[in-house]
């Protein structure tokens, strides 16, 4: 006898109507708008057009990468080597440029392939030998660091008009990285909520053994999204470059896996897998731009700024551990 997948829910997590994630929404909706009228009335120049455009292209690049990472991370599987992977993919494609006269677009595209690489290494460790993803990722992480040090000291610098236009550029009024940040956005919700394999994803953050029962790939589709945000980690890589005009190899990427983790937890995704959604990522990520736009314009300095990063990670898990609560509750009331 087959055992199939239930039918998708009209409630519960990953549709949008659990209550859980509801709460969670609404609590990170509301802390949202507090923050925005205590920088609004801190600063008169938080609301203009310049600084509205800056929070949306501090955040894109942390959005692009955010949205692979909370797939995985619903799934139960977690990529912490994000930051060191954007570093090496962004020092590789300025490498090409200014050391090897590649053309930009090649270059782009090697760096992008460095990323996949990146994730696929780790993806092949996790997926298929069991080694905690947490364990492996840290390892990487410092594997790849080390790897963009050894390729160069200083920073490759001077990547030319149209590698500078993807970074800097501007469309409609809208920043170049804007757009690309919302076509992966929009990607990343496609594939969970239109997709066998988005109901998947939450399947395997529920119950590895029981979708494994059912047919699910879930070695295969883990793979797939380390391999995604590999590819995402190298394109964050490419726009910093780009927009830097410099790939500096010990600070391109550094923490930023922790800028990541918090906005995908601070969005209600379930660090035990399971829970969670897109718009949910969106608000985090909208949140921490507009923390750090904010004390910038306060004239905070970098360790104040880092405090408030810090305090931000332990909210968000603690959010994480109240939203695991009432799940645990209803298992519960259901064994009795």
């Amino acid at each position: 006898m087959s055992t199939t997948l239930a039918a998708p829910r009209s409630s519960g997590p990953g549709t949008g109507r659990d209550p859980v994630e509801i709460a969670l929404r609404s609590a990170l909706m509301i802390g949202l708008l507090v923050l925005i009228a205590f920088f609004a009335v801190q600063s008169p120049l938080f609301f203009t057009v310049g600084n509205v455009r800056n929070i949306a292209l501090s955040s894109a690049v942390l959005l692009v990468v955010a949205v692979p990472q909370a797939l995985l991370v619903i799934m139960g599987y977690v990529d912490l080597s994000v930051g060191s992977a954007v570093g090496l993919a962004g020092v590789i494609t300025g490498l090409l440029i200014v050391d090897h006269n590649t053309p930009w677009y090649l270059a782009a595209l090697a760096g992008i392939l460095v990323g996949i690489a990146c994730g696929l290494f780790n993806g092949f460790f996790v997926a298929f030998t069991k080694l905690s993803p947490i364990i492996v990722t840290l390892g990487t992480l410092q594997l790849f660091r080390g790897i963009t040090q050894f390729l160069r000291d200083n920073p490759p610098a001077g990547f030319g008009t149209e590698m500078g236009l993807l970074g800097r550029g501007v469309y409609l009024g809208v920043p170049v990285p804007v757009w690309i940040a919302l076509a992966v956005f929009a990607l990343g919700a496609f594939f969970l909520y239109g997709t066998p394999a988005g109901r998947h994803v939450y399947a395997i953050g529920v119950n590895q053994e029981a979708s494994f029962l059912s047919g699910v790939a879930v070695k295969r589709l883990p793979l797939l999204l380390y391999g995604a945000i590999g590819a995402a980690a190298g394109l964050g890589g490419l726009l910093y470059a780009a927009r830097l005009d410099s790939a500096p190899p010990g600070t391109l990427g550094v923490n930023f896996e922790l800028e990541v983790l918090t906005a995908v937890l601070l969005g209600g995704i379930a660090f035990s897998g399971g829970r969670g959604t897109m718009v949910g990522v969106l608000l985090g990520v909208l949140f921490l731009g507009v923390l750090h736009n904010g004390m910038t314009l306060m004239n905070v300095p970098y360790y104040g700024q880092a405090i408030a990063t810090g305090l931000a990670l332990i909210a968000a898990a603690g959010l994480d551990e109240l939203g695991q609560k009432p799940s645990r509750l209803r298992l519960i009331l259901r064994r009795k």
